[in-house]
């Protein structure tokens, strides 16, 4: 059974009041409305393609095509393994020269084929250029040798094709008997073959017997 609300609720229920009346445009004003429509509806689309277009060019060519992190990579050679490469984020790059960025930093472990350690190498920024197989590792540059020699730079450059490192930078090298330092530097990846430019003097560490 539906009961009548009471007159106390009826009371609160304003009045219907009717919308006003919409007169008929005359044909000039019709067409003066219909012309102003039509201009902005060309502005927005003109805006939004002068929008888009900026996006592409700005912005979207410079984003990075692939990203990855907690990346650990083997590169192995007839089945061996060569070198374990870890790095917390890969941004890879693919424009008229392609590249990978490794902006947080990067860890290798150089194993030659070898089950044991050979060596490793750690920056804290570095880069990958696809083209000319070269690396560039930045701050805070460490490369350790199967000897236990230590190199310490800034930057430093690997060519992967002629297995060679160089940099025109501060560097350090450490072993068990002296520090060598100096500016500018070319080696091998092993450091057997190494070359300061400018050498400032070796630290012996231990003296002589």
């Amino acid at each position: 059974m539906i009961k009548r609300p009471s007159s106390r609720f009826i009371n609160q229920i304003p009045p219907y009041i009717p919308p006003p009346k919409r007169g008929r445009l005359s044909p000039k004003g019709d067409g003066l409305f219909k012309m102003f429509c039509f201009l902005a509806v060309a502005c927005v689309l003109s805006s939004c393609e002068t929008k888009v277009e900026t996006i592409k060019k700005s912005e979207i060519l410079s984003l990075p095509s692939m990203t990855n992190r907690d990346i650990i990579t083997v590169y192995s050679d007839s089945g061996k393994v060569q070198l374990i490469m870890r790095a917390p984020l890969i941004e890879t790059y693919d424009n008229e020269t392609p590249y990978s960025e490794f902006r947080e930093g990067i860890s290798v472990v150089f194993f030659e084929g070898k089950k044991d350690s050979a060596g490793y190498a750690t920056a804290k920024y570095a880069k990958y250029t696809d083209k000319k197989k070269l690396w560039e590792l930045r701050d805070s540059v460490v490369l350790l040798n199967g000897s236990n020699e230590r190199l310490e730079t800034e930057q430093l450059f690997w060519d992967q094709e002629k297995d060679l490192i160089y940099t025109d930078r501060f560097v350090k090298i450490i072993n068990e008997d002296q520090t060598l330092m100096g500016t500018g530097f070319e080696s091998d990846i092993k450091l057997n073959k190494r070359k300061i430019k400018s050498p400032s003097g070796p630290i012996y560490l231990k003296d002589e017997q």
